[in-house]
């Protein structure tokens, strides 16, 4: 019984809340429709020119005007409500039904109203932003730059026209998805990636602690070949741009004391440009020999002899010199134990340079290896030399070359850079098939690789064959009173040949031109007044060679205008003997190494640097007549 009065309460309760919620609905209906009737009666937010105009509007379009459709409603109205403001619909009609109302009711006349409603949408305003737009190729997880992604939003433009006719907008947007308008275009609007877990965890690690090296981890990388190889590199980029000195205050209209500076220099037939040296490898040595790329026309390396107050250093030092910057540091130092009488770069190998040493070997260093040191070196046997090498030169052609080497015991040898362990030929030089001559210097005409001029210590002149018949010494020419020091032969570049001049340097304080052609000299050249220690031809111009002698005094000869006297001649600060003397490939220096390892660059005047047209016929007149007084002599 208890349980069957439970569940009769629970019934009872049920029907108490569907009753009370029945109640709820109807109050909230009766309170719904008054406040609409209460909107239509009022008529908010229109006043009466703008409803005039409305129904004018309308009825132009055929429509009822809105007055009309807002009296009917009104009446509609006044029909079904009550006289009391608080009774409901419900129970007046329950009131009629039961015969409790004050009257007879008139019954209601209802009629439906087609209402259009026109909605002119103003001007669109379109918005576009040109993005790039990549997509991801690495499956569900993307990079946070690859992609950028958009979002429509919509423009809120005609607010003011859809607010104009709120009765009429009523009910109609509501039933609008969220975010879109009756009217207008989207806009595009860029959003920022979002960032993955794992893009957060890259930054991360990103941000995290350089881990600190120790001592010996750092040496161990500052140690090794590659640091070092970089070091080297940018070491010298970086020195050749901090040596630079530009001047940015150059004024290119010219005036004052810069133009008179310019003038003077420009008429100055000599003037030194740049000083090499090097407080460790060149103090104490003399220059011994140099020689130019024919790769690189700014590199000049020169070989140094040994410093005899630094027994501990190497004996042998040959070093790179960079003519096109002003650094003051050379470009490579290489050296043996040996010191360095001769030295040459390899024509076709712009990597390799050759030196041949006092003790008789020929050694090759290569500048891409991280050493000093000679990679290969000829051994000292009786099949190689013996005695100090001051002749080296590389002769023929890209396919077929070969290095030549003369020792002062009178022995030449042709090697291959190929194999240095044994010479490819040997030649004895020997005068009447029985005394070995000493040669001190040796010069190969233009385009010659089997004939050569050969200067010796006891003053004589000697041309030899390498091949052939007649290979060996062929032709003995009229002596120096003194050693000869060096030997020039002609550059021979065009037409008529000169080919067969070349010129030689005597401690006999003489210059002799000679001809292959003639055994006696053409002409001896006595203005100086110390041991002329090297000649060397211009490369450019016919008439034009350079000498040094031991006073410091260094002397550009040109045979065009006088053969008495130099035609300039200067004497370097300090009159340090000067060794040797050697053109740019250009011709417009000149080097010349002195006996304390001083390298000298000086700027020849341009109008005494390059030939004319006519200097080639000139000379070949000269010539001649040096030939008539040769002749009249005898």
């Amino acid at each position: 019984m208890d349980r069957k009065a439970e569940l009769e309460r629970k019934k009872a309760k049920l029907a108490a809340l569907r009753e009370e919620k029945d109640r709820r609905r109807r109050e909230k209906e009766i309170k719904d429709m008054e406040e609409a009737a209460g909107r239509i009666g009022t008529g908010t937010g229109i006043d009466k020119d703008q409803r005039k105009d409305l129904d004018e509007m309308l009825s132009s379009l055929g429509v009822a005007p809105v007055s009309e459709v807002l009296s009917s409603l009104s009446s509609a109205n006044s029909l079904t409500s009550d006289n009391s403001n608080t009774q409901t619909p419900d129970v007046s009609l329950q009131a009629t039904v039961n015969g409790q109302g004050s009257g007879k009711k008139q019954p209601l006349n209802l009629s439906v109203y087609n209402v259009q409603a026109t909605n002119i949408p103003p001007k669109e305003t379109l918005v576009y932003t040109k993005q790039t737009q990549t997509t991801s190729t690495g499956g569900h997880e993307r990079d946070a730059h690859a992609t950028d992604y958009y979002v429509l939003a919509f423009d809120a433009q005609g607010d003011d026209e859809e607010s104009s006719l709120p009765h009429l907008d009523h009910g109609f947007s509501s039933k609008l998805p969220p975010g879109y308008l009756n009217h207008g275009l989207p806009t595009v609007k860029d959003v920022a990636p979002a960032i993955t877990p794992l893009e957060q965890k890259k930054e991360q690690e990103e941000k995290k602690e350089v881990k600190e090296l120790s001592e010996e981890q750092k040496q161990m990388i500052i140690l090794s070949e590659d640091f070092q190889r970089f070091v080297l590199k940018a070491g010298r980029v970086i020195e050749r741009a901090l040596s630079e000195n530009v001047d940015i205050y150059t004024d290119y209209i010219g005036c004052g004391d810069n133009e008179e500076a310019n003038d003077e220099r420009s008429h100055a037939r000599l003037s030194l440009n740049r000083v090499f040296y090097d407080e460790r490898w060149s103090k104490n040595r003399c220059i011994t020999s140099m020689d130019w790329s024919t790769h690189f026309p700014e590199l000049v390396v020169a070989s140094y002899h040994n410093n005899e107050e630094s027994p501990n250093e190497p004996d042998g030092v040959v070093m790179v010199w960079n003519t096109k910057f002003k650094k003051q540091t050379p470009e490579d130092v290489f050296h043996c134990q040996s010191a360095v009488m001769s030295t040459c770069f390899a024509k076709f190998n712009p990597n390799l340079i050759l030196g041949g040493t006092y003790s008789g070997q020929i050694v090759l260093w290569d500048n891409r290896v991280q050493k000093r040191t000679p990679i290969q070196r000829t051994p000292l046997s009786a099949a190689a030399h013996t005695h100090p090498v001051y002749c080296l030169q590389m002769v023929g052609t890209q396919n077929a070359h070969n290095v030549i080497s003369i020792s002062s015991d009178g022995k030449l040898c042709s090697w291959s850079l190929d194999m240095l362990s044994q010479p490819q030929d040997t030649l004895e030089l020997q005068q009447r098939q029985s005394k070995a001559i000493a040669i001190t210097c040796m010069a190969f005409p233009a385009n010659e690789i089997n004939s050569l001029v050969m200067g010796s210590e006891d003053g004589y002149v000697y041309s030899a064959s390498r091949h052939g018949l007649r290979s060996g010494v062929n032709e003995v020419f009229e002596r120096h009173l003194g050693p000869i020091t060096g030997i020039s032969t002609h550059y021979n570049q065009s037409s008529p040949d000169f080919g067969h001049l070349y010129l030689t340097s005597s401690i006999d304080w003489t210059i002799k031109l000679w001809s292959l052609k003639d055994t006696r000299p053409l002409y001896s050249f006595e203005d100086n007044s110390d041991y002329v220690m090297d000649v060397a031809w211009s490369p450019v111009h016919p008439a034009l060679f350079a000498a040094v002698d031991g006073s410091g005094r260094l002397d550009l000869w040109n045979l065009n205008q006088d053969t008495e006297v130099p035609t300039a001649s200067i004497v370097v600060d300090g009159a340090p003997a000067l060794n040797r003397v050697s053109w740019t490939p250009s011709g417009l220096h000149v080097t010349i190494g002195d006996e304390s390892g001083k390298l000298y660059v000086y700027d020849v005047a341009e109008h005494l640097a390059l030939p004319s047209r006519d200097e080639w016929s000139r000379f070949n007149a000269t010539l001649n007549e040096l030939k008539m007084n040769q002749n009249d002599e005898v």
